[in-house]
């Protein structure tokens, strides 16, 4: 005997109910990776060309601005891996100006205490030339004067030799080559307590769509019966 069609409709509702509830679980997560902070802001960066990557910046309550994402289509090897003062790339990476020094200082390393404020060191390239971001950098943030949203994201040829190389340049850019990717640093969410015990209006929703996938099963089963 052949299921009813009411009985097959349940099933697939208990389904995609999972299936939901699966995917508000994840987007969840996202927010949920540094629970003792409070996460002010995020923002996000796309890189696109032949390197290409999404980059993501999250401001941990008066702490430091986690930085994490991928970047592939790189030579094997280090990248210098910088904010740049101007955001409006449209035009090819060489409009987004030299690298982000409210300061006027001279270039370094992230650990420095003289550095641009957008010397973020490099990203290393592994063997099939993709690049790992996972780092937090305290002296970059999402607000105030040293904010980077709107600000420009560059990835580099070379490697940023953090101002010690004895190049003309390594006091200005770490003699770190051409711009080969770049994109604009745009907001991704707003001020607001993202913590376990403040969370947005509508976080309910994962509970919801995890009861809702336990009653329908239950009254598949009533259906069945029927």
């Amino acid at each position: 005997m052949l299921p009813s069609l009411p009985f097959c409709l349940c099933l697939l509702a208990a389904v995609l109910g999972l299936v939901g509830a699966a995917e508000e679980e994840t987007t969840e997560f996202t927010f949920k990776q540094y629970p003792d902070g409070t996460v002010k802001r995020g923002a996000m960066v796309e890189l696109q060309g032949a390197v290409k990557g999404n980059i993501t910046f999250i401001q941990l309550g008066d702490g430091p601005v986690v930085i994490f994402g991928n970047v592939s289509g790189l030579a094997p090897g280090r990248h210098g891996f910088h904010v740049h003062e101007k955001g409006d790339v449209s035009t090819g990476c060489a409009a987004a100006g030299g690298h982000f020094n409210p300061e006027g200082k001279k270039h370094g390393g992230p650990e420095d205490s003289e550095r641009h404020v957008g010397d973020l060191g490099n990203i290393v390239a592994n063997e099939f030339g993709v690049a790992t971001i996972r780092t937090e950098d305290r002296v970059i943030s999402l607000m105030g004067p040293h904010g980077i949203i709107g600000r420009a994201v560059v990835v580099h040829s070379h490697e940023d030799d953090l101002g010690r190389g004895g190049y003309p340049d390594s006091l200005t850019t770490g003699h770190a080559g051409d711009r080969v990717a770049c994109g604009t640093i745009k907001i991704k969410f707003p001020a607001g307590p993202w913590t376990e015990a403040s969370r947005p209006a509508n976080s309910a929703a994962p509970a919801l769509r995890w009861t809702w996938s336990l009653l329908v099963p239950l009254l598949c089963l009533l259906l069945a019966r029927a």
